[in-house]
């Protein structure tokens, strides 16, 4: 099934992790959350196609976890911080899995970052650049008593 196009979707080279996304990447986040124990890891390097039959994953998500496509991973539904179980996994930082995925090498991801990160220009959603934030309806808070209030405390 297509996922459902959202107005957040052309951030470039952002995969918005909402709801759809979460569900879609179910298989994949319960394959990287099982990487948390050792006997996992293990049987996982010992035969990573045979390990990953044990998930539902679709045959896109299984190519992706193979072939350590990151940025794909996280198209189908891959949470940053799950998918980042596979990089320790295999013995890479977050900082070379994120310099992965920005095709950049450790040393000028690590000088972008700390100069500030990416610059906003061009960065920013193209449909929504123009449009005032959304924001949600305020809700009724209860009145809270005045102080000096003859209201009785327990």
């Amino acid at each position: 099934m297509a996922r459902k196009p959202q107005d957040y979707d052309d951030i470039p080279g952002t995969f918005v992790f909402d709801a759809e996304r979460s569900r879609q990447g179910y298989g994949i986040n319960m394959f990287c959350m099982s990487l948390m124990k050792e006997e996992n890891r293990k049987a996982f390097k010992a035969d990573e196609a045979q390990y990953l039959k044990k998930f539902q994953l679709t045959d896109e998500q299984r190519d992706a976890i193979l072939r350590r496509d990151y940025n794909r991973m996280l198209e189908l539904g891959g949470n940053i911080y799950f998918t980042a179980k596979l990089g320790a996994t295999d013995g890479h930082s977050f900082q070379h899995l994120a310099a992965v995925m920005t095709g950049s090498t450790q040393q000028d991801y690590a000088a972008m970052m700390l100069a500030g990160g990416r610059p906003v220009e061009g960065n920013r959603s193209r449909s929504g650049r123009d449009k005032p934030a959304k924001t949600k309806a305020k809700s009724k808070a209860k009145a809270k008593p005045k102080s000096g209030s003859t209201a009785k405390r327990k």
